[in-house]
Protein backbone atom coordinates (compact mmCIF):
# COMPACT_ATOMS: atom_id res chain seq x y z
CA UNK A 1 0.00 0.00 0.00
CA UNK A 2 1.68 3.44 -1.05
CA UNK A 3 0.88 6.53 1.14
CA UNK A 4 0.63 10.09 -0.87
CA UNK A 5 2.15 12.45 1.15
CA UNK A 6 -0.46 15.43 1.96
CA UNK A 7 -0.15 18.28 -0.16
CA UNK A 8 2.31 21.37 1.25
CA UNK A 9 0.42 23.99 2.74
CA UNK A 10 -0.23 27.46 0.74
CA UNK A 11 1.42 30.06 2.53
CA UNK A 12 -0.46 32.97 3.58
CA UNK A 13 -0.35 36.07 1.35
CA UNK A 14 1.26 39.19 2.82
CA UNK A 15 -0.85 41.81 2.28
CA UNK A 16 -0.15 45.40 3.04
CA UNK A 17 -2.35 48.55 2.55
CA UNK A 18 -5.11 46.27 1.58
CA UNK A 19 -2.50 44.89 -1.29
CA UNK A 20 -1.62 40.91 -1.64
CA UNK A 21 1.92 41.82 -2.20
CA UNK A 22 2.92 38.25 -2.53
CA UNK A 23 1.01 38.46 -5.91
CA UNK A 24 2.28 42.07 -6.66
CA UNK A 25 5.57 40.68 -6.71
CA UNK A 26 4.66 37.31 -8.75
CA UNK A 27 2.98 39.88 -10.92
CA UNK A 28 6.12 41.96 -11.35
CA UNK A 29 8.54 39.08 -12.07
CA UNK A 30 5.79 37.38 -14.35
CA UNK A 31 6.02 40.82 -16.28
CA UNK A 32 9.89 41.16 -16.22
CA UNK A 33 10.09 37.62 -17.17
CA UNK A 34 7.78 38.03 -20.48
CA UNK A 35 7.17 41.74 -21.09
CA UNK A 36 4.15 41.27 -23.38
CA UNK A 37 2.14 40.33 -20.37
CA UNK A 38 2.34 43.72 -19.39
CA UNK A 39 0.74 45.49 -22.95
CA UNK A 40 -3.16 46.14 -22.06
CA UNK A 41 -5.83 47.83 -23.63
CA UNK A 42 -8.74 49.55 -21.91
CA UNK A 43 -11.97 50.32 -24.27
CA UNK A 44 -15.00 52.89 -23.17
CA UNK A 45 -18.04 52.79 -25.57
CA UNK A 46 -19.40 56.47 -25.74
CA UNK A 47 -23.53 57.34 -26.61
CA UNK A 48 -24.59 60.70 -26.73
CA UNK A 49 -28.30 61.12 -25.04
CA UNK A 50 -29.25 64.97 -25.36
CA UNK A 51 -27.62 68.54 -24.86
CA UNK A 52 -24.04 67.69 -23.03
CA UNK A 53 -25.50 64.68 -21.70
CA UNK A 54 -23.81 61.50 -22.37
CA UNK A 55 -23.05 57.71 -21.11
CA UNK A 56 -20.21 55.75 -21.23
CA UNK A 57 -19.92 51.61 -20.81
CA UNK A 58 -16.89 50.29 -19.78
CA UNK A 59 -16.32 46.18 -19.59
CA UNK A 60 -14.26 44.94 -21.66
CA UNK A 61 -10.31 44.97 -21.76
CA UNK A 62 -7.54 43.04 -23.23
CA UNK A 63 -5.18 42.00 -21.13
CA UNK A 64 -2.21 39.42 -20.25
CA UNK A 65 -2.34 38.10 -23.71
CA UNK A 66 -5.91 37.66 -23.52
CA UNK A 67 -9.70 39.17 -23.61
CA UNK A 68 -10.56 39.66 -19.84
CA UNK A 69 -13.79 37.85 -19.41
CA UNK A 70 -14.08 38.84 -15.45
CA UNK A 71 -16.55 41.46 -15.55
CA UNK A 72 -20.32 40.54 -15.99
CA UNK A 73 -21.69 43.52 -16.24
CA UNK A 74 -20.23 47.13 -17.59
CA UNK A 75 -19.64 50.12 -15.91
CA UNK A 76 -21.73 53.28 -16.71
CA UNK A 77 -20.55 56.56 -16.36
CA UNK A 78 -22.77 59.35 -17.24
CA UNK A 79 -20.79 62.84 -17.73
CA UNK A 80 -22.93 66.33 -18.74
CA UNK A 81 -22.19 69.83 -17.99
CA UNK A 82 -23.65 72.05 -14.47
CA UNK A 83 -26.12 74.33 -15.95
CA UNK A 84 -23.93 77.61 -15.80
CA UNK A 85 -22.20 75.64 -18.96
CA UNK A 86 -25.88 74.98 -20.51
CA UNK A 87 -26.32 71.20 -19.24
CA UNK A 88 -28.93 69.46 -17.23
CA UNK A 89 -25.92 68.63 -14.40
CA UNK A 90 -26.75 64.60 -14.90
CA UNK A 91 -23.04 63.92 -14.18
CA UNK A 92 -19.28 65.31 -13.80
CA UNK A 93 -18.52 67.15 -16.82
CA UNK A 94 -15.35 65.47 -18.54
CA UNK A 95 -12.92 67.62 -17.47
CA UNK A 96 -14.26 66.77 -14.04
CA UNK A 97 -14.01 63.45 -14.68
CA UNK A 98 -10.04 63.95 -15.47
CA UNK A 99 -9.50 65.05 -11.85
CA UNK A 100 -11.13 61.77 -10.86
CA UNK A 101 -9.36 59.90 -12.60
CA UNK A 102 -5.96 61.59 -11.72
CA UNK A 103 -6.53 61.19 -8.32
CA UNK A 104 -7.48 57.50 -8.32
CA UNK A 105 -4.32 56.65 -10.36
CA UNK A 106 -1.91 58.39 -7.74
CA UNK A 107 -3.58 57.01 -4.86
CA UNK A 108 -3.40 53.56 -6.53
CA UNK A 109 -0.39 53.95 -7.58
CA UNK A 110 1.38 55.34 -4.28
CA UNK A 111 -0.95 52.75 -2.09
CA UNK A 112 0.76 49.50 -4.49
CA UNK A 113 3.81 50.64 -4.28
CA UNK A 114 4.11 51.57 -0.92
CA UNK A 115 3.17 48.16 -0.11
CA UNK A 116 5.53 46.59 -2.26
CA UNK A 117 8.53 48.62 -0.02
CA UNK A 118 6.90 47.58 2.84
CA UNK A 119 5.69 51.31 3.72
CA UNK A 120 2.66 51.04 5.86
CA UNK A 121 -0.37 53.16 4.92
CA UNK A 122 -3.33 54.18 7.32
CA UNK A 123 -4.59 57.23 5.00
CA UNK A 124 -4.85 58.94 1.99
CA UNK A 125 -7.18 61.73 1.19
CA UNK A 126 -6.59 64.45 -1.35
CA UNK A 127 -8.20 67.75 -3.30
CA UNK A 128 -7.79 68.49 -7.11
CA UNK A 129 -7.93 71.72 -8.46
CA UNK A 130 -7.91 72.14 -12.21
CA UNK A 131 -7.56 75.67 -13.89
CA UNK A 132 -9.75 76.30 -16.97
CA UNK A 133 -10.96 79.37 -19.15
CA UNK A 134 -13.13 78.65 -22.11
CA UNK A 135 -12.60 81.16 -24.17
CA UNK A 136 -11.21 79.38 -26.98
CA UNK A 137 -13.53 76.62 -26.48
CA UNK A 138 -16.10 78.95 -27.01
CA UNK A 139 -14.15 80.32 -30.03
CA UNK A 140 -13.50 83.74 -28.54
CA UNK A 141 -9.50 83.36 -28.63
CA UNK A 142 -7.23 80.77 -30.12
CA UNK A 143 -4.54 81.57 -28.21
CA UNK A 144 -5.90 80.58 -24.78
CA UNK A 145 -5.23 76.65 -23.82
CA UNK A 146 -9.02 74.71 -23.96
CA UNK A 147 -7.73 72.47 -21.29
CA UNK A 148 -6.82 72.77 -18.44
CA UNK A 149 -3.72 75.34 -17.56
CA UNK A 150 -2.67 73.57 -14.40
CA UNK A 151 -3.84 71.24 -11.89
CA UNK A 152 -3.07 71.83 -8.28
CA UNK A 153 -2.76 68.48 -6.38
CA UNK A 154 -2.52 68.27 -2.61
CA UNK A 155 -2.38 64.68 -0.80
CA UNK A 156 -2.61 64.16 3.17
CA UNK A 157 -1.19 60.55 3.68
CA UNK A 158 -0.99 58.79 7.63
CA UNK A 159 1.92 57.11 7.62
CA UNK A 160 5.05 56.73 8.88
CA UNK A 161 7.09 57.04 5.90
CA UNK A 162 8.51 60.74 4.87
CA UNK A 163 6.23 63.02 2.13
CA UNK A 164 9.48 63.08 0.03
CA UNK A 165 9.63 59.31 -0.17
CA UNK A 166 5.69 59.08 -0.88
CA UNK A 167 6.02 61.72 -4.02
CA UNK A 168 8.72 60.18 -5.29
CA UNK A 169 5.90 56.73 -5.83
CA UNK A 170 4.17 58.95 -8.06
CA UNK A 171 6.49 58.57 -10.72
CA UNK A 172 4.94 55.12 -11.18
CA UNK A 173 0.88 57.03 -11.76
CA UNK A 174 -0.06 56.54 -15.55
CA UNK A 175 -2.28 59.06 -15.26
CA UNK A 176 0.16 61.19 -13.64
CA UNK A 177 2.88 61.07 -16.26
CA UNK A 178 -0.07 61.54 -19.02
CA UNK A 179 -1.44 64.80 -17.69
CA UNK A 180 1.86 65.98 -16.11
CA UNK A 181 3.55 65.98 -19.45
CA UNK A 182 0.65 68.23 -21.39
CA UNK A 183 -0.07 70.43 -18.13
CA UNK A 184 2.00 71.82 -15.35
CA UNK A 185 1.18 70.31 -12.31
CA UNK A 186 1.60 71.45 -8.72
CA UNK A 187 1.46 68.35 -6.08
CA UNK A 188 2.20 68.72 -2.41
CA UNK A 189 2.14 65.40 -0.18
CA UNK A 190 1.86 65.98 3.44
CA UNK A 191 1.96 63.57 5.86
CA UNK A 192 -0.01 63.23 9.12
Amino acid sequence: MTTQAAPAPTPEPTMMNGVNVTDLVNTVQAVGDDPALGKFQFRAAKTWLDGGHNRSTIQQFYGCRAEDTTRTAPFVMDADEPPVLLGRDAGANPVEYILHALAACMTTSMVYHAAARGIEIEAVDSSMAGELDLQDFLGLRDDVRKGYRKICVDMRVKTGAAASELRELLKFSPVYEMMSSAVPMEVSVETY
